[in-house]
């Protein structure tokens, strides 16, 4: 009898990205392909560059990895507009252009957020009833599980038809990634009474509570976004930005105070000693670079957004976080449950 052989996964890389580039997405790369046998990835970026790079790690060729020349590059500093308009050769672009091709089923950068964004809505479009795309991230949780978040910043301006769209988006999505049947959506308020908050976000509780496909659970402060209480929670893309911000920031302090704490006397120290095992499993716990990969949902591919200053740790994450998607086919699922919402409303 012969073995069934998994269906092979191609996700294309920007590898020009970022603030570190190859020197963080290669790494990335070959850990990828040694994680999932079945992934081949393409490199899209400067060839002599990603072959040097390869060749510093001793690889000149390997059967899952196939690179695709790009002769320019999105700078950080590049406008989305002028991206968009000057830059179709860039590594950005020709990567997503592989996705649109269905030669890759998802593409992962590190670059310019505003020119991602931009070239993604041109070049793969949004889904049939779709307004507005949104970027959806996770966070840790005290639960075994994390808790996502959109929109992360990809639209501001929200009204309420907006965020209830997002609110079925974010739920297929930690359906099919997390597995949670029937997650639990909130929407992030200044607090939870009813009386409380815009007409926006009270039009949207309406909204979601009269909406049987979706397990909604009522408003949740910002003090609560890592409780569990939520699996899934909805925001503007100004708010969410800023929460995020504000919850790497925390994080990172946290740290540093406790390793400033330790270093202040010979006691701190011996017992650092004895908890280091914890403190370690605590780090891992909070480390940003273990939830980087926000994925622009809404539209008809996939795109996995990665920190602009993304390790290679940081940066594998983001590609397991595509895999994740392109195994589940998260775009055709958020398609068939936004036609079946709006076909109940209507």
């Amino acid at each position: 009898m012969h073995s069934v052989q998994p269906t092979r996964l191609k996700i294309a890389l920007d590898m020009m990205g970022g603030d570190h580039g190859p020197l963080s997405t290669i790494p990335a790369a070959l850990a990828a392909i040694s994680e999932f046998p079945h992934l081949d990835l393409t490199l899209v970026g400067d060839a002599d560059v990603l072959q040097q790079q390869l060749a510093e790690h001793g690889i000149s060729e390997h059967p899952q990895l196939y690179i695709q020349h790009a002769s320019q590059q999105v700078l950080m500093t590049d406008k989305p507009s002028v991206a968009l308009r000057s830059k179709r050769q860039s590594s950005m672009r020709m990567a997503l252009d592989l996705v649109e091709q269905g030669k890759v089923g998802a593409c992962v950068s590190a670059g310019n957020t505003g020119a991602l964004m931009a070239m993604a809505h041109f070049v793969l479009k949004m889904l049939n009833g779709v307004e507005r795309p949104a970027l959806i991230g996770s966070l840790p949780s005290t639960t075994d599980k994390p808790v996502y978040m959109l929109d992360l910043g990809a639209t501001v301006n929200c009204d309420s038809d907006t965020l209830f769209q997002f609110a079925v988006m974010g739920a297929v999505m930690v359906e099919e990634v997390e597995g949670i049947h029937r997650p639990k959506v909130a929407l992030l308020n200044m607090g939870e009474e009813e009386i409380k908050g815009s007409d926006q976000i009270k039009r949207t509780s309406l909204l979601l509570s009269e909406c049987s496909d979706i397990n909604y659970i009522g408003y949740i402060e910002g003090n609560d976004i890592f409780s569990g209480k939520a699996d899934v929670i909805v925001c503007d893309g100004f708010v969410g930005n800023v929460a995020l911000k504000t919850c790497e920031g925390v994080a990172k302090l946290i740290l540093r105070r406790l390793e400033t704490a330790l270093k202040n006397s010979m006691s701190a120290q011996l017992f650092g000693w004895l908890i280091k095992p914890f403190l370690k499993s605590m780090a891992l716990g909070v480390n940003p670079d273990q939830y980087n990969g926000a994925s622009l949902i809404g539209l008809r591919g996939i795109v996995v957004k990665s920190h602009g200053n993304a390790t290679k740790e940081a940066f594998l994450s983001a590609i397991r976080q595509a895999v994740r998607e392109v195994e589940r086919q998260v775009p055709v699922k958020i398609k068939d449950r936004l036609e079946h919402v709006l076909i109940d409303k209507a």
